[in-house]
């Protein structure tokens, strides 16, 4: 059932191999290019929903500490905030196990190509579609150290797998919150999404450890190529790598001024002082007002 993906993928394998002057490496690395074009439009819906998941996180903690008590109205409330916003706490998964069997096909596809043995390569003739490319059988499968259809001695590769699948998955995932409330699909989308960034770099890197070297250098080139796709869309939180929450500004809450309370007496009226009017001081009896008087003594005596 998987000859309908992996012989097109031989072929396309070989002509790359035949066109990039019979490098493996490259051969694999710009299929590894064609792969991801082809499964961008997957590959772009889930890293919107992860960014949108990312915006929303001061949305979902409001609506738990509104909704802390009620687990229904809760959960009604984040299915309504996904919807709007298209976003999905589980969107991160579903490329990836659509890709499932791209990847199967890719890993027999390259085993297949970097045939050893004579059983392998009367094996790989036959899955060639185009005729004229069963001339290039069999390939030169050196590269530096590596002999790329046996998995890697030194362990660089496999090394390389899993802190690039790493890298890719916590860029990728969305952050969910777990749910203070108690929302058990809160939860449990929380818990797959941790349980995806830390298996999916032990189960690629088995991988490494176990087949084709050949194939790690697909797992690490698709993983680099993602992240720069992932680049592309916007900044990379460094606090995200390192497994820290972007702190979310909190709302100031609005204080009511306090009354002050008054303790000294009310101002008093600053004293205005008028000009003081002039004395008039009482004349003192001086000569003239002796002579009048006696004056008056001696008309009084004449008559």
């Amino acid at each position: 059932m998987l000859d309908i993906i992996v012989n097109p993928f031989i072929t396309v394998l070989l002509f790359l191999y035949q066109i990039l002057g019979g490098n493996v490496v490259l051969a694999i690395v710009v299929f590894t290019i064609l792969v991801r074009l082809a499964t961008y439009p997957l590959t772009l819906k889930q890293q919107r929903s992860a960014k949108a998941m990312q915006e929303l996180q001061p949305e979902l903690k409001k609506l738990q500490e509104k909704y802390k008590n009620d687990r229904e109205k809760l959960a009604q409330a984040q299915m309504q905030l996904w919807r709007e916003h298209g976003a999905s706490p589980l969107a991160g998964c579903l490329p990836l196990l659509i890709q499932f069997p791209i990847l199967i096909g890719l890993y027999r596809a390259i085993v297949a190509t970097l045939a050893a043995t004579p059983l392998q390569l009367l094996d790989l003739s036959g899955r060639i579609w185009v005729p004229d490319l069963s001339n290039l059988v069999p390939l030169d499968n050196k590269f530096l150290w590596l002999n790329l259809a046996v998995p890697d001695p030194l362990y660089v590769l496999p090394i390389l797998v899993v802190v690039t699948t790493w890298l890719q998955q916590k860029l990728l995932m969305p952050t969910t919150p777990t749910s203070s409330g108690g929302d058990k699909s809160a939860d449990q989308a929380a818990a797959m999404t941790r349980q995806m960034t830390t298996l999916m770099p032990i189960m690629f890197g088995f991988f490494a450890l176990s087949f084709a070297s050949g194939l790690s250098i697909y797992f690490i080139a698709s993983n680099l190529i993602g992240i720069a796709q992932y680049a592309m869309m916007g900044k990379i939180d460094i606090r995200q790598l390192l497994g820290r929450r972007a702190e979310v500004p909190a709302t100031p809450t609005k204080v009511e001024p306090a009354l002050a309370e008054t303790t000294s007496e009310p101002e008093k009226p600053k004293r205005t002082t008028a000009p003081s009017a002039p004395v008039m001081q009482a004349k003192r009896p001086g000569i003239s007002d002796s002579r009048a008087r006696r004056a008056r003594a001696k008309g009084k005596a004449k008559g």
